[in-house]
């Protein structure tokens, strides 16, 4: 009988233990909880940058024989870093020198999914412009036209591009026409960083220390609209 007494009360000692160690399990993870909340872990702000073109697509060629696809990737990989300085969180359509399908039309339809699933606040498509007249230069914003976020965006993304590459003094731009702009359900803005097809801003897009501008520009642009919005 007293073996069964103290079996009994080391059973229910047992279930006291236990009950007690769940319930400070609950206070902890609580107080976790609160403190990434708190630190704004919680609540990170995420950015898709979206180099485009890439592998057997090449994009636009220079008059230098620069390639569109690689400007695109370097300048979008120094807007990463510059990004996450910032503590904002990166997603990288493409970090290396691919496409993301088999063909020009599948890939932009993965763009555009990886856009809609991640559901940044903001979507940056990077790429270079070309013309038939060489004289035409500068850098350049568009928006989809039904847009109104994505028209404060590519508008302020556009007052920055003005304010820090020299010469530069174009408007940010309505298009209904671009897949990647008519697709998206987020904020997306693309920027054409400059024309290829004019001989000094082509040198300039090659160089490493003018992408390095460009980048610090466009980061500039993005962190300015995140502020916007909040």
């Amino acid at each position: 009988m007293k073996e069964r007494a103290k079996f009994s009360a080391a059973v229910v000692l047992l279930i006291c233990l236990i009950a007690v160690c769940f319930g400070a399990g609950t206070v902890l993870r609580g107080e976790i909880r609160e403190g990434r909340e708190t630190s704004g872990q919680a609540a990170a702000v995420r950015v898709i940058l979206d180099p485009g073109h890439g592998g057997m697509d090449a994009g636009k060629t220079g008059v230098n024989g620069a390639e569109e696809k690689e400007i695109n990737l370097k300048i979008a990989l120094k807007i990463k870093k510059l990004l996450e300085k910032e503590k904002i969180e990166v997603i990288m359509t493409r970090t290396e020198d691919e496409r993301l399908a088999e063909t020009q039309v599948e890939d932009l339809k993965e763009r555009v999914r990886i856009m809609n699933e991640e559901t940044p606040v903001l979507a940056v498509s990077i790429h270079q412009n070309s013309y038939h007249e060489e004289g035409v230069h500068g850098a350049q914003v568009f928006y989809y036209s039904d847009s109104a976020e994505g028209k404060r965006a590519g508008e302020i993304m556009q007052g920055i591009l003005n304010d820090k590459l020299p010469e530069n003094q174009k408007e940010a731009k309505a298009n209904n026409s671009y897949y990647i702009l008519k697709k998206t359900e987020i904020p997306v803005i693309i920027v054409e960083c400059g024309f290829l097809s004019n001989y000094d801003e082509a040198e300039k897009l090659a160089d490493e220390e003018y992408q390095q501008t460009v980048a610090e520009a466009v980061k500039e642009g993005i962190t300015k609209y995140i502020e916007d919005v909040r």
